[in-house]
C-alpha cells in the first residue's frame, strides 16, 4: 500500500510540474505562443524575453511553487517517508522539462518530445520545500551569478549546486543526507536540459544578459570596436 501511495504521490509531482506555467502567462499577456520564442523554453528566463519583466518573474514564481508544492504534499501524505520527500520534487522538475502537456508530434500524430523548461525555478522550489532557510543561502548566490557572468543556463546550473552545498552543510548539523541526492540529482537533470546552451558555451555563442555586469563590458566593448571601425573607414 505505501508503494502504491509513494508512486501516485510522485506522479502527482510530475503533472504539477507538467504544468506550463510560462506558455499561460505570455498567452494571456500577448496571445504570443512562447515556444516560438528564443530558447522555446516555457520557463521565467523565456517567459521575460517574450512578454517582459512581470511574465518572467510571475512564471518564475509559479514554477518555484510547483517544486515546493510537491515536497510539501509528499510531507503531507507521508511525513516520515524521506526518500518521497525527494522524489515528488524531482517528479516535478522532470514534468517541468518534459511536460505531458507540451507534446510535439509528427505529421502521423505520434509524440516525439515533449517540451518545457530547463528546470531551474522547481529545482528551486524542491529546496525550498525540503528546509525554507536554504532559499535564502541559494537565491541571492544565484542572482549574484546571473547579475556577474549573465548567462541565464550558467544561472540555472548553479541553484541546483547551491542547494547542494547548502544541504551538504546542513547534514554535518543534523539535517537528512537525503536532502543531498535530491541536489546531485536536480543538478544532473539540469545539466541534461541545458546541453545544447554549455555546447554553445563552449564554442563562445551563448547570449549574455545585458543587465549583467559580463553584458554590459560585453556591450562596452562592441561599441569601442564600432566606433573604432568608424574611424578607420574615414
Amino acid at each position: 500500500m505505501q508503494i502504491l501511495l509513494d508512486i501516485v504521490v510522485t506522479l502527482i509531482g510530475y503533472v504539477l510540474g507538467s504544468i506550463p506555467f510560462g506558455l499561460l502567462i505570455v498567452k494571456m499577456k500577448t496571445g504570443k505562443d512562447i515556444r516560438t520564442v528564443e530558447s522555446g523554453r516555457t520557463g521565467g528566463t523565456n517567459a521575460l524575453r517574450a512578454a517582459g519583466l512581470g511574465a518572467g518573474l510571475l512564471t518564475a514564481l509559479m514554477d518555484i511553487l510547483k517544486g515546493a508544492a510537491a515536497v510539501w504534499l509528499a510531507r503531507a501524505v507521508a511525513p516520515q517517508d524521506t526518500l518521497l520527500h525527494i522524489l515528488a520534487p524531482i517528479a516535478s522538475i522532470i514534468g517541468h522539462n518534459y511536460s505531458i502537456f507540451l507534446p510535439d508530434r509528427d505529421e502521423k500524430g505520434r509524440i516525439v518530445r515533449l517540451r518545457g523548461g530547463a528546470g531551474g525555478a522547481p529545482s528551486l522550489g524542491g529546496a525550498l520545500g525540503l528546509w525554507a532557510p536554504s532559499v535564502l543561502f541559494v537565491l541571492p548566490l544565484g542572482a549574484l551569478v546571473f547579475f556577474t557572468l549573465g548567462y541565464a543556463s550558467i544561472t540555472t546550473i548553479s541553484v541546483a549546486l547551491f542547494a547542494t552545498i547548502v544541504f551538504a552543510v546542513g547534514a554535518f548539523q543534523g539535517m537528512p543526507w537525503i536532502n543531498v541526492l535530491y541536489g546531485l540529482a536536480a543538478e544532473v537533470l539540469l545539466l541534461w536540459a541545458l546541453r545544447p546552451n554549455l555546447r554553445k558555451l563552449v564554442e563562445g555563442r551563448e547570449r549574455v544578459v545585458s543587465i549583467s555586469l559580463h553584458g554590459r563590458m560585453k556591450a562596452k566593448k562592441e561599441k569601442e570596436t564600432a566606433t573604432e571601425a568608424m574611424r578607420e573607414m574615414d
